[in-house]
């Protein structure tokens, strides 16, 4: 359930294209009867809801928000200065939701880390650490299997996104394709 009144201002944005999530935001708003569920419903009545249309404004938040983001791995965007600012604060929460890549902050605090680097400032990590699982835009192995089947059998598949461990094993499912994963500055005539 969500509140219809907040104490904290809800602001959603997404870091990376933050002109087009501003945009789907504010159709969404006008055509509530088309947003998906009651939680997305319900974030249109909150008194407090907005969308920061500058940087500055968003960058000046002091105090308690909800901020809601599209940089899930963090690494790059204003969730970092929020993170910079509030990580330290133990009556703070960050909630991840999904998935966070090896090697990104987002990992690192997800795994426990007391301490990270943030645009060169060590910074100490007592907020209140959160995540949901089962949350991905990404399409899972039985799908990717079902949609490169429909592709005919590629002469070969390049496998370019995801972790090595994920992709070595996705890769050992397809057939009658040689399965690529190119490495950084690999080439290859297509």
């Amino acid at each position: 359930m969500v509140p219809h009144q907040q104490e904290n201002p809800v602001f959603t944005y997404d870091l990376a294209d933050e002109r087009q999530a501003l945009l789907s935001t504010k159709a969404l708003r006008e055509i509530p009867e088309k947003a998906n569920g009651r939680l997305l419903t319900a974030t249109w009545n909150l008194t407090n809801f907005g969308l920061p249309k500058r940087t500055d404004d968003d960058l000046a938040l002091k105090g308690g928000a909800v901020l809601i983001a599209g940089s899930g791995m963090c690494t790059g965007g204003r969730v970092r200065h929020h993170l910079k600012h509030n990580l330290w604060r133990q009556n703070c929460s960050v909630v991840f939701v999904g998935f966070a890549s090896r090697g990104t902050l987002a990992r690192r605090i997800v795994d426990g880390a007391r301490q990270v680097r943030i645009f060169g400032e060590d910074i100490q990590v007592r907020a209140h650490i959160h995540t949901i699982g089962g949350f991905s835009a990404h399409a899972d192995q039985d799908e990717l299997l079902a949609w490169h089947e429909q592709l005919g059998h590629p002469a070969r598949t390049f496998l370019v996104h995801g972790e090595e461990d994920a992709m070595s094993t996705f890769a050992e499912q397809l057939s009658d394709t040689e399965v690529l994963m190119p490495q950084l500055n690999d080439e290859f005539d297509l």
